[in-house]
């Protein structure tokens, strides 16, 4: 699969959505730190994470919501392949 992004970019995207970036144990948060990873993303990530917020609002009322992980492979494939 060959990607149209630069490794700096994947490497962006990554640090964006990393666990690490995200653990944040022991800090202090303001409310302008929940929004933020989403107001700096590229636009690319930004439709990704619109849609899987969508996808999951549709999900969390079912009693066992199946096949979540393909529907967001789905998501991000789509958004890559734009």
């Amino acid at each position: 699969m060959n990607l149209p992004y630069q490794p700096s970019q994947i490497a962006a995207i990554s640090s964006l959505l990393g666990e690490k970036r995200a653990s944040g144990y022991g800090r202090k948060f303001q409310s302008g730190d929940v929004d933020e990873p989403i107001v700096t993303a590229p636009p690319e990530v930004r439709q990704i994470i619109d849609r899987v917020l969508v996808l999951e609002k549709e999900k969390m009322y079912q009693k066992i919501p199946r096949n979540i992980k393909d529907d967001i492979l789905t998501i991000i494939k789509e958004t890559i392949q734009q």
